[in-house]
């Protein structure tokens, strides 16, 4: 399965979107990691089919009501099967 790298920049730390991040992998079966950057961005990394992301960075883009989203940027990485679950970093 293809491995995405996704930054989502805007207001997205210390209004719980990691958490919100996490969630919406997990209800769609997404494996990865969610973390916060020094630029105050998020950084995530997803393991799933194209369908499932892109439906993923639509659940990002909407965000958990605390957070304000401005720019979503998805990168495919490799197609390696690495992860088991999504965790917060």
């Amino acid at each position: 399965m293809p491995i995405y790298e996704i930054h989502v920049r805007g207001r997205v730390q210390g209004v719980g979107y990691r958490y919100h991040a996490r969630e919406s992998a997990l209800q769609m079966g997404i494996t990865g990691y969610v973390r916060n950057l020094p630029d105050r961005s998020v950084y995530i990394v997803a393991e799933a089919d194209e369908f499932l992301i892109d439906s993923f960075c639509e659940m990002l883009r909407r965000g958990n009501g605390f957070s304000r989203v401005e720019q979503i940027t998805k990168e495919i990485m490799n197609t390696e099967n690495r992860y088991h679950d999504f965790e917060i970093g």
